[in-house]
């Protein structure tokens, strides 16, 4: 049975243009009940053409620095001659916000039931694989989504652009490609093949297929796939595992095979494309980290999970059609349902950490407890817990990119276990067969999905549609308390739901540490009181399986007949959270600055790998250099909202001891209060904070200053506004400071454009007042570049240094000079201006400017300009002064001793340095 549309096309590659040269032939049937007056196509190669597309502006809320930098060559791109019908030019026309789609006018309105075919004639030039993993490599192509395809028409044109999501709508078409390319070229394709001619030079191939929506082209100089033929079908893959014989690899690919027969049903199509690249759009994290030489899992295992789960997201990806954007979800839940059951099947005893399990001082960790299968809960409670999850009906396209890759397809995994741990597993597996079977080949919907799903469980999940994929709010159940009736037969649990939802949850008897007994409770409001049958039970949990992604599950036990809802236990080193037990988490820590030398000490804390809303840490140390004990300790708890204005509020109060010179000490202590304010957006990279705190600092009396009061006490309000993207970064600060000697106000405003051909401008611009100024040093004063940090905000190396190279570090605070001038301070006001731009690459010429005033003095106005190696953007910069109001700077001889650095060595901002495109 033929596809409603076929595409023939002529294929010749270009190696000059690293590309082809196409003649292309769409029909085009209306198959709707609507009347077109034009038609769209998808050109998803040309997305990478401008670096202002829907993809490029994606990169640059990412912070994606490679796409922007790279030339036009090696984006490639696409250059359509023309569209024609019946040997008419046709008019067409790219969106001005979106290159990679083309619509077509018609000369005559196509009606239902008609069709058109229309002629094109393009060339296409591939992106590097830099971007996407899929492009031109060192003369081989790995090309995904390259031909010209009509749109799809679903009651409307599914106009989606190229986001790296690879989410290219399905749909069944005929395909005929004459490909003509070098001999020395091996083609990899879903589509048969077959050759047709051959010359000295070049081979041309007729690849074809019916009913085909995989038609991505391998073409190697060096073939890595071979071809796997089963009773189940026919897989061409490039996934291997070196140490594995191909003959155990064809078995595993067999039995894969089979099970998604089994649980399923047979794929549509004779042939199926696997490649490494498709593995790596979506890895399993975890074993994608591990170097070759690691194998702590059995043998087979890793390739067996590589493959399964490349292959049954192929396998689903085009044989059920769906809105890719809008219900992806769909088949992930389905994919990783499937997943954790193979795993379950196959591999049962198989460990998180697999055999590092039982490696002396790991087995003692509660993560070497944890099965393969527990990955998926733990990934996804990062999200949890830091009020960043969304929704399982959120669109790709608005899913940050740790939830698009990771934590929204596993929650769709757990969705599944969830309903199956309600339901049963053998409805919930007739239900997704069924589905299945009935949807395959041809587009289907979130309502196709809930009939097969309704109709095969004898429960009604409603809830797990409405409730629990739908909406965007947390779940915690909480057991407050667990009675014995006077005769001990029963047990009066009260359970507390702490947020709105219809959700059933299940009562678990424990004894032993094992569930003897469970009980499903249907969705309830606040709170209610169930009465359960006594089974000898120790304890009582709720979610004792975790099945339910719970904000917190340390609150899922009560006693029974024991002294403590939950043992106490302390680990040493970090660990994964165990809620069975009352954690308290030790572990050595070192740090170093100039004047205590290198620290050590204990870290007493309860907080996980994961985040808690209430945290406390005390970490004493003792410094080798200053042998004195110092050390820090903060209690805080944070308060998180969903769909509401304000993201979070952190609150706590914190103390910490230190050196800020040779025998001197100072102890600060401080209580704060922030409110954070994220868009309900979450891929929109506005952030606002507002902070009201207390510090209070005492430090030891110096000799070699004139400041004579150590002691002081500021109250601070501070609003900091923020808006970064790579192209376009914006950021602000209102600051109030009120002390028992000075009230200050200042303001700060930094913008920075990254223009299409790479130029960069950077500005700056800062002002400061002292509403009263009792002070008679400018320790309080503002500082033109080199703050005195009174509040202990930044991380200096050695606060106290007038010279030498600690001295010269450079953090862009307050006036931002990078010069040292005289007056380096200002008593009553100053404003400043710091600008920068491209020369070269990360080459940029500085120049900074600004008035100081001073009590009893005329403002002075005071300048300095140089270069600015940008190595790493706000982490590595090196600034080398070049004329200043000193005159000119280099050649002199203290010219080391001017330049001005900024280094960034602690870990969680390198962090952030690292992870800011996934959050």
């Amino acid at each position: 049975m033929h596809a409603q549309q076929s595409i023939r096309a002529d294929v010749s590659m270009n190696e000059a243009l690293r590309g082809f040269d196409i003649q292309q032939e769409i029909n085009f049937k209306n198959t709707s009940k609507d009347t077109l007056y034009s038609l769209w196509l998808y050109d998803w190669v040309n997305a990478f053409s401008d670096k202002r597309s829907p993809l490029g502006k994606r990169y640059a809320q990412e912070y994606t620095r490679k796409f922007h930098f790279a030339s036009a060559e090696d984006r490639g791109g696409t250059n359509l001659d023309y569209i024609s019908n019946q040997n008419e030019n046709l008019a067409w026309k790219r969106p001005k916000k979106q290159v990679d789609l083309i619509e077509v006018k018609l000369k005559n309105a196509l009606l239902p039931g008609e069709e058109i075919q229309l002629n094109l004639a393009y060339a296409i030039s591939i992106p590097l694989d830099k971007f996407t993993g899929f492009g031109y490599n060192n003369g081989n192509f790995k090309m995904k989504y390259w031909l010209i395809q009509p749109a799809v028409y679903q009651n409307e044109w599914w106009k989606y652009s190229d986001l790296e999501l690879f989410d290219l709508p399905q749909q069944k078409i005929d395909y005929q490609i004459e490909l003509s390319l070098p001999k020395k070229y091996a083609v990899a394709t879903a589509l048969e093949k077959k050759e047709i001619s051959e010359t000295n030079e070049i081979k041309t191939l007729l690849l074809s297929g019916e009913n085909q929506s995989q038609i991505d082209l391998h073409l190697e100089l060096l073939n890595t796939f071979s071809t796997t033929v089963t009773d189940f079908g026919t897989i061409v893959s490039n996934i291997r595992e070196n140490q594995l014989n191909e003959n155990i690899e064809a078995l595993i690919t067999d039995r894969i095979l089979n099970f998604l027969k089994v649980r399923l049903d047979k794929f549509p199509n004779q042939r199926i494309l696997v490649s490494e690249n498709d593995y790596n759009i979506s890895p399993v994290y975890g074993l994608n980290q591990l170097p070759d030489f690691i194998r702590p899992f059995p043998d087979g295992f890793q390739f067996d999970i590589k493959l399964f789960k490349t292959l049954t997201a192929q396998y689903l990806k085009h044989s059920v059609f769906i809105n890719s954007r809008k219900d992806q979800w769909i088949l992930d839940a389905i994919q990783f349902s499937l997943m954790m059951e193979y795993v379950e099947l196959f591999y049962p005893n198989t460990k998180l950490l697999g055999t590092l399990s039982n490696i002396k001082g790991i087995n003692w960790t509660h993560a070497s407890t944890l099965d393969f299968n527990d990955q998926y809960d733990f990934l996804l409670q990062t999200m949890i817990r830091q009020n960043i999850d969304q929704t399982l009906m959120t669109p790709q396209d608005s899913l940050l990119r740790f939830n698009q890759k990771i934590a929204n397809p596993y929650k769709a995994g757990i969705a599944m276990a969830y309903l199956k741990d309600y339901s049963s597993n053998q409805e919930v597996n007739k239900g997704i067969k069924d589905f299945y079977a009935k949807n395959k080949s041809s587009h289907t919907n979130v309502t196709d999905f809930r009939k097969s799903l309704s109709n095969q469980t004898q429960k009604n999940i409603d809830w797990w549609f409405d409730d629990f994929a739908k909406e965007n709010e947390f779940i915690d159940f909480k057991i407050k308390s667990a009675k014995r009736n006077n005769n001990k037969d029963s047990i009066e649990v009260k359970l507390i739901n702490r947020y709105p939802n219809s959700l059933p949850v299940a009562i678990s008897q424990i004894k032993d540490d094992k569930e003897i007994s469970r009980v499903w409770i249907e969705g309830f409001g606040k709170d209610t009181v169930v009465k359960i049958k006594n089974e000898g039970a120790e304890r009582v949990a709720v979610n004792f399986n975790e099945v339910i992604p719970e904000l917190n599950k340390r609150n899922n036990y009560q006693r029974v007949t024991k002294l403590f809802s939950k043992p106490i236990q302390i680990r040493i080193l970090e660990d994964i959270e165990d809620p069975t037990k009352e954690q308290l988490f030790l572990i050595p820590e070192f740090g170093y600055n100039l004047y205590d030398g290198f620290y050590t000490g204990p870290k007493f804390y309860n907080t996980s790998l994961l985040p808690k809303q209430f945290s406390y840490s005390l970490s004493p140390k003792y410094g080798l250099v200053s042998n004195a004990l110092i050390g820090s300790g903060s209690l805080d708890y944070t308060f998180l909202f969903k769909n509401d204005d304000i993201f979070s509020i952190r609150t706590g109060i914190g103390g910490s001891r230190f050196s800020y010179d040779v025998d001197l000490f100072f102890n600060s202590y401080s209580t704060y209060a922030s409110f954070f304010y994220r868009p309900k957006d979450l891929r929109n990279n506005v952030r606002q904070a507002l902070t009201v705190r207390s510090t209070s600092v005492n430090r030891d009396r110096s000799e070699n200053t004139t400041f004579n009061e150590p002691n002081y006490d500021i109250y601070n309000l501070n609003y900091r506004y923020q808006n970064k993207n790579l192209d376009r970064f914006f950021t602000a600060q209102a600051d109030y400071q009120l002390s028992k000697n000075f009230s200050k106000i200042s303001a700060t405003a930094t913008f920075r454009k990254l223009f299409v051909n790479n130029r960069q401008i950077n500005f700056r611009f800062y002002g400061g007042l002292f509403l009263f100024n009792d002070t008679s040093t400018d320790f309080f004063s503002f500082a033109l570049d080199r703050p005195t940090d009174y509040m202990f905000d930044y991380n200096y190396y050695g606060r106290s240094e007038e010279s030498g190279l600690f001295s010269q570090q450079f953090i862009m605070a307050e006036g931002g000079f990078k010069s040292m001038l005289q007056p380096a301070f200002a008593n009553q006001w100053i404003a400043t201006t710091n600008a920068s731009t491209t020369i070269w690459n990360w080459i940029f010429a500085y120049g900074d400017m600004g008035f100081v005033k001073n009590e009893g003095s005329n403002p002075e106005f005071l300048y300095d300009s140089g270069i600015r190696l940008n190595l790493v953007e706000d982490y590595f910069e090196v600034y080398l002064p070049a004329y200043s109001s000193l005159g000119w700077e280099m050649g002199e001889s203290d010219y080391a001793e001017r330049i001005r650095f900024i280094v960034t060595l602690d870990i969680p901002t390198l962090f952030r340095l690292f992870t800011r495109k996934w959050y």
